[in-house]
């Protein structure tokens, strides 16, 4: 009897609810104590109420369709470029030697200083926004392609030439499939990377829609509650996007690891 209760109870107990569970107590706590004061720290059902209005009223709809649709963009164009790229560069370790040294710097450089680039050859518009975005995201997915190919299991390379295969069939057969893993996982970063940047974005490059601009005018007209709620649907997309990739990459890479 008392097995059977606590397999009832199992279905319904989720290891990944407890974060969150752990986080709201805090969070009311903090908020009820005064451990922070109020004017600062809106309670968790003041700023769910903040996100049902927003809903309610439809002004959170458009700026979350726009922050998508450009990290979307973006991503993609980092996609697009990046991953042939980083074959090209994987293939070769002379071209890899070549290039190293300015994907590093690139890589190591914030997004943000190179916003004033940008907006000096795009212009202040969605053209910017995207195009900073697509770089920073691009110069990750690169990197980890390249690595993936660099990586693969020589023995397989190596019985792929003793059965006669071409350099292209090398390429194709082998040495795709070999870096997948590591390019889902530049993907990965780099839609994640894409989001940031185009958020703050958002914040700073003269942009009327987006969520980034949405919190940052939360923050300037002091409607703390607003603000704290798009911060909160923010972080939602980036995990959801998370969570669809790591989906995706279940699905198409079975061998990963083996």
């Amino acid at each position: 009897m008392i097995r059977l209760s606590l397999r009832r109870h199992s279905r319904f107990f989720r290891p990944g609810f407890i974060g969150p569970i752990v986080l709201v107590i805090i969070w009311s706590l903090a908020h009820t104590a005064h451990w922070v004061t109020p004017r600062l720290l809106p309670g968790p059902l003041e700023t769910f109420n903040a996100f049902l209005q927003s809903i309610a009223d439809g002004s959170l709809w458009g700026d979350f369709i726009q922050t998508v649709l450009r990290t979307v963009y973006s991503f993609l164009i980092a996609a697009i470029i990046g991953i042939p790229l980083g074959i090209t560069i994987g293939s070769s370790k002379l071209i890899y030697r070549s290039v190293e040294f300015i994907i590093d710097f690139f890589r190591s450089t914030p997004a943000t200083a190179l916003f004033p680039l940008f907006l000096l050859i795009f212009g202040i518009g969605e053209e910017s926004k995207i195009a900073i975005a697509a770089f920073s995201a691009c110069l990750v997915i690169v990197f980890n392609v390249a690595y993936g190919v660099m990586n693969a299991r020589q023995t397989r390379i190596l019985a792929a030439k003793v059965m006669g295969a071409s350099q292209w069939r090398i390429l194709r057969d082998v040495l795709l499939y070999e870096s997948l893993p590591q390019t889902f996982i530049g993907l990965r970063l780099g839609v994640s990377y894409a989001l940031v940047v185009i958020i703050v974005a958002e914040m700073f490059i003269g942009s009327s829609t987006g969520m980034g601009h949405r919190i940052i005018d939360a923050e300037q007209v002091y409607n703390l509650a607003e603000m704290y709620s798009s911060i909160i649907v923010t972080g939602c997309i980036g995990y959801l996007i998370n969570f669809i990739f790591l989906i995706v990459e279940r699905h198409f890479i079975k061998w990963s690891g083996k």
